[in-house]
């Protein structure tokens, strides 16, 4: 029985370890980038404008930030005149009224949350199931329209629906109920909201369901039928598995805005009588810094609330990484 060994190269013909600091691997890297550059330069042009929109509009104001520290005053410096430290911090947490606005904007968030995530979802499955393509069509086209209609006009029908004299308070009092004044009693505008915020984003949101739904492989349901399944547990097993990494997308990106309450659609519905369940932080934010000169206390408050929307966004992407294997980085 013969045993093969392998012969050690003779020294000096071994090749050398690649170098990672000062080595020659950096240098090719950075070659065979500026060689990419400058046969795709075209394609990189495109990336100039969108990284000038987010450096102009997105990371030059965070400067401003530094107001939640320093008194700001109209007229005086951009940075504000002197340093106060933590004082407006102390002010909003000893705050009675931010609490409430924080706690209204925590009920509205999670509502938001908790029937506009899933409903796409559930009408991006039913309308997967509709076979005559005529009906597909006119549902699609349907329940995407409202999402073309601006803030203003969806509040505003919103209002005209509801009002004392509007087509609901009709229909009540054609059922012999007396008239709900639905736009100014605070116990309504929870529900109103959502209302309106699915029946504008329910639509547009089917869209990246629909998409993600194309790209599941027909074999797996026929797989699945030949086993056994029925329609239910295809879309169980199947269907639901197949969208899921769109579906955790979407939900770290709506659990980082969870406490940016849609600011135009809550100014636009609310009034001094609903201020008691209306009242989110950024209506409280524009009253306090834009109608009664507070920047720097405005200030204070949006860095705190884009903290707690940072460390949201970044734990659920760490939760949905440990869970089910995607995250967005």
């Amino acid at each position: 029985m013969s045993t093969s060994t392998t012969s050690a190269p003779p020294p000096g013909t071994q090749d050398p370890p690649p170098k990672t600091r000062h080595g020659p691997a950096p240098v090719i890297a950075r070659r065979g980038w500026r060689r990419a550059l400058r046969r795709d330069w075209q394609l990189y042009s495109l990336a100039v404008l969108p990284l000038l929109f987010f450096l102009v509009f997105r990371y030059l104001p965070m400067i401003g930030n530094v107001i939640a520290f320093r008194r700001f005053e109209p007229g005086g410096s951009i940075l504000g005149e002197r340093w106060v430290g933590l004082r407006y911090v102390r002010m909003f947490l000893t705050d009675p009224t931010f609490w409430q606005v924080f706690r209204n904007t925590l009920w509205l968030g999670g509502l938001t949350l908790v029937f506009c995530f899933p409903i796409p979802i559930v009408l991006a499955l039913l309308l997967n199931e509709v076979r005559r393509r005529s009906l597909k069509r006119f549902v699609q086209s349907v329940s995407y329209l409202p999402h073309f209609l601006s803030v203003v006009i969806v509040a505003g029908i919103t209002m005209q629906m509801l009002a004392t004299d509007g087509p609901v308070n009709h229909v009540l009092d054609r059922l012999g109920h007396d008239p709900v004044r639905f736009i100014q009693e605070p116990g309504w505008f929870r529900t109103i909201y959502v209302g309106s915020e699915i029946w504008q984003t329910a639509g547009w949101g089917t869209i990246l369901y629909l998409a993600a739904l194309t790209t599941i492989d027909e074999d797996l349901y026929e797989a699945a039928r030949i086993d056994g399944a029925s329609r239910w547990r295809q879309i169980w097993h199947v269907t639901l598995p197949g969208i899921r990494p769109t579906m955790i997308t979407l939900l770290i990106l709506n659990i980082g805005t969870f406490l940016a309450v849609g600011f135009e659609k809550v100014l636009l519905l609310y009034n001094p009588l609903t201020y008691p369940t209306a009242d989110v932080v950024s209506t409280y934010l524009y009253r306090a810094g834009v109608e009664s000169n507070s920047f720097s206390y405005a200030a204070a408050i949006g860095l705190f609330e884009a903290i707690i929307g940072l460390v949201l966004v970044t734990g659920a992407n760490q939760l949905s990484r440990r869970t089910v294997g995607t995250s967005l980085w």
